[in-house]
This record gives structure tokens, sequence and C-alpha cells, in this order.
């Protein structure tokens, strides 16, 4: 995962590749079939990773909106760290391959699609909880999250501050959770 994130597809050699999973090159044919194969295995273990990840933000005490806070935080660090590895590998995936490989873009798709059911998810429980009004639109809520994430991730690749993404994570929040 580290590699292809870091370098991209293209840019990622077999050599790398060997060096990264300690395999051997004709251990990584037989086991994905090409470098392909191991991209869409990188993009699933991923998903798990990323999903496990988020499901332990919700696992504590704390109210579903403060987790939520929590949530943007840890994207925040992310993207703060500026390292490369940290980047998420579904964004690289898409803009990459998206359009070349429909293996790749739905593979990308459907990771997608889980992390929105996941957001959608909690924005349930918030209404449950009555933490938000019971008329507000969790699809919508957990779309206009995705797209903040993301362009907090895209301002960090040119302006990777404190100052910048923090205020951006907060009232990103703060616009959730009242137009919801």
């Amino acid at each position: 995962m580290r590699v292809f994130t870091v370098n991209g597809y293209a840019k990622t050699s077999m050599q790398a590749l060997t060096k990264a999973t300690g395999l051997h090159p004709g251990s990584i044919y037989c086991a994905f079939t090409n470098k392909k194969g191991l991209l869409l295995a990188a993009i699933g273990q991923y998903q798990q990773d990323r999903n496990q990840q988020f499901r332990q933000l919700f696992v504590n005490d704390e109210s579903i909106i403060e987790n939520l806070r929590n949530y943007l935080d840890s994207i925040v660090q992310e993207c703060l760290s500026c390292d490369a590895s940290q980047s998420c590998l579904y964004t690289k995936s898409l803009s990459e391959m998206g359009e070349q490989d429909d293996d790749i873009r739905q593979m990308s798709a459907q990771c997608l699609v889980s992390w929105h059911h996941s957001l959608v998810q909690v924005f349930e429980q918030a209404k449950t909880k009555q933490l938000i009004t019971a008329d507000s639109d969790c699809e919508f809520l957990a779309q206009y999250l995705m797209m903040g994430i993301y362009g907090m991730r895209t301002i960090a690749q040119t302006n990777p501050s404190n100052t910048v993404l923090q205020p951006l994570a907060d009232k990103l929040l703060d616009d959730l959770l009242r137009n919801e």
C-alpha cells in the first residue's frame, strides 16, 4: 500500500514492490498475477484498514459529534504529516488509473461507497440520539463530509499548515451540524 500510495501505479517498479513486500518477483506474479493484481489487493487492504480505523473512532463513550471532530482532526494530522504514505490510496488510484482501468475504477468506487455508507450510519446514529435534526438528510451529510475531506487533502498538497487545515475542518463540522 505504501509504495503505491507514495509513488503511484505507473512509477511503482517491480523492484520497489519486491523490496517492500520481501517477495521475489515470481512470488508476486504467482500470488497476484501482475502489478495490477497487487494494486487491487492493496486497495482492498487499505479499505479494511481505513474501515477499522474509522470504527475504532466510534467505540468510545464520547458523543458522536465529538467523534466526528476527532475523525476530522485525525485527517488534519495525516495531512500535516507531509508524509506521502498518508495520502488516500483511493484518490491516488482513481486519479491515476480510474479512466484507464475499469477494475481499478470499480474497486476504488466500491471502497468509496463503503466509506459513504459508514458515514451515513454515523449520521443516522446522530439523528437517533437527536444530535442532529430528525429531518436531516444523512446521505447528503455523508457526501458533504467526504467532499470536505477530499478538499482538505487537496489543499494540504500545497499548503500543509495547521493554521489553514484545522479551521477548515472545524468549519466543515460546524456546517454539517448547522445545515443538516
